[in-house]
């Protein structure tokens, strides 16, 4: 349905825009930048649809579609009666916005119509800005991608909007926020002030080093610590001796922020797969020996029935995947076979695919029968899968595990019978639910350590694109401090610079710009 609409819209705009010659006052002059529309809200059956354009021609769509014919006040909303300009009759009665440029989400002249969103409403109003000169569909993301051409989101808040739209839990909605709120990309300036103060130093020292009117002091703001090792363009050798200290050896000031800087992207680099778990999904493997109640957690924590539950042992002979918010994070959960020596080579295969996605897993959510703690089959998981993972160095990124007993119903009032040492555990019952509301709240605390919480981290890293340029900057910051040679310090410098500029979107390439803004839908 809404596919067709669209089409229509997109004939009408390439029909009579063609052939009708009316231009009245207002109207865009032959050649002038085109003027988009599109339905930006939801697409169905809604009270209210939203149809918004930009461009130069939207002022001239108002007057056309709307009466009486002049420009409401600027962000106000007014109520106007919408008619085809082909045959007069009227479309609908709606509220309609005017934001002149600059001052509007894409910095041109916009528009919106704010109508009933039937079906037959929007396809007519849509159908009729087509017939409009001058205007013609919107591309996917093009409203974006004109508000980043005209300076009103750089590149990480372009991508931040992005994720915003497409956030599924808590934590990625607070992240996307932040990151279109601009944190990440005032970061990285900051980053950028630094390199580009760093390098202006560098540079009038290879322009003017020789010079004796070089002011006093600007030397001693130097990009870095000089030693008399280095090459200098423009001093001969013979010259060295005479010349001040300020002259070879500058201050360390600015060579202190450029290592702190080093320490900065390194840190951010070592946390980048946080950001990417928060916003792509973190990994929480659920694994035991068979019968310990795994597949009562998955369906309990997804709350709808994943897997088969059955006293049998072996039931779970694949990996189960479902998709869950966790605690306000976004979760890959997986339902894994039963550890155990496979009785058949369909279950035997089970549990190979089981260790191999425990490998993958950033959490792993242990379960033990807590009334058979004793037995073989839990003596060995916790031998060789609960002892393993404890034994890892701790850090962000090695992986975490949460111990599991189930069936603590059956338990008696003191609690586990004899068995094993155990190390820190939670209790907890699928068939009654006690206990998980603890089990929850670990799981907050392990999942903001896997993803990283955006309510107090710095800003993380989403994107495999951030990450390549922060670890470009930081390896041309390695080489800067390597060089013996001025020039090519310089150069060093430079090439870090262009990294952290192209991460706001300065100096991209189309190519790029395009695998961004090809995720937003039509009306964005």
């Amino acid at each position: 349905m809404w596919r067709g609409l669209w089409t229509l819209a997109a004939q009408a705009a390439r029909g009579p825009r063609r052939l009708c010659t009316r231009r009245s006052s207002g109207a865009p002059a032959p050649g002038s930048g085109a003027t988009i529309f599109a339905l930006s809200s939801g697409q169905g059956r809604c009270g209210i649809a939203v149809i918004r354009t930009s461009g130069p021609a939207s002022g001239h769509a108002l007057r056309i579609l709307t009466a009486p014919r002049d420009l409401p006040l600027a962000r106000h909303a007014s109520l106007r009666l919408l008619s085809d300009p082909r045959s007069g009759e009227p479309l609908d009665r709606a509220l309609v916005l005017w934001f002149p440029g600059p001052q509007s989400f894409t910095g041109e002249d916009c528009v919106e119509f704010h109508v009933h969103g039937g079906p037959a409403v929007v396809s007519g109003v849509l159908q009729a800005l087509g017939s409009v000169p001058g205007l013609r569909p919107a591309e996917a993301g093009e409203f974006t991608r004109r508000a980043f051409a005209n300076g009103k989101l750089n590149l990480t808040e372009v991508e931040g909007l992005a994720d915003l739209i497409h956030a599924e839990t808590e934590a990625q909605r607070r992240q996307a926020l932040r990151q279109l709120d601009g944190e990440l990309g005032h970061l990285c300036r900051g980053w950028a002030e630094t390199v580009t103060k760093a390098l202006a130093h560098v540079e009038a020292y290879i322009d003017f080093g020789e010079d004796d009117n070089l002011e006093e002091g600007v030397l001693e703001q130097g990009g870095s610590t000089w030693w008399w090792g280095r090459k200098t363009p423009h001093i001969s050798p013979q010259r060295l001796p005479s010349l001040s200290l300020s002259a070879c050896l500058l201050s360390p000031t600015a060579d202190i922020k450029v290592r702190a800087l080093e320490v900065a992207l390194g840190a951010h680099l070592r946390d980048a797969r946080r950001g990417q778990r928060l916003r792509s999904g973190a990994h929480v493997v659920v694994t035991g020996p068979p019968n310990a109640g795994k597949s009562s957690l998955v369906n309990l924590l997804s709350r709808k029935p994943v897997s088969i539950v059955s006293p049998e042992p072996g039931t779970t002979r694949d990996v189960l995947e479902t998709p869950v918010d966790l605690a306000g994070f976004p979760v890959l959960l997986s339902d894994t076979a039963g550890l155990r020596e496979g009785v058949g080579p369909v279950e035997q295969e089970g549990v190979r695919r089981a260790r191999e996605r425990l490998e993958q897993a950033d959490l792993i959510l242990a379960m033990l029968d807590a009334s058979d703690l004793a037995s073989p089959s839990s003596c060995n998981f916790l031998a060789t899968v609960v002892a393993s993972v404890g034994a890892q160095s701790p850090s962000d990124s090695s992986q975490r595990l949460l111990l599991v007993l189930n069936k603590s119903d059956l338990l008696s009032p003191e609690g586990p019978g004899p068995g094993p040492d155990l190390p820190p555990h939670l209790l907890l019952s699928c068939l009654t639910g006690e206990g998980l509301d603890g089990l929850l709240e670990a799981l907050r605390k392990e999942l903001a350590a896997v993803c990283g919480d955006p309510s107090t981290d710095p800003p993380l890293l989403t994107r495999a694109r951030h990450q390549h340029h922060l670890q470009g900057c930081l390896d041309a910051l390695g080489h800067y401090k390597q060089s013996k040679d001025l020039a090519l310090a310089a150069e060093a410098l430079r090439v870090a610079r262009g990294h952290l500029t192209r991460l706001t979107g300065g100096g991209g390439t189309e190519e790029i710009l395009d695998i961004i803004f090809r995720d937003f839908c039509v009306g964005k």
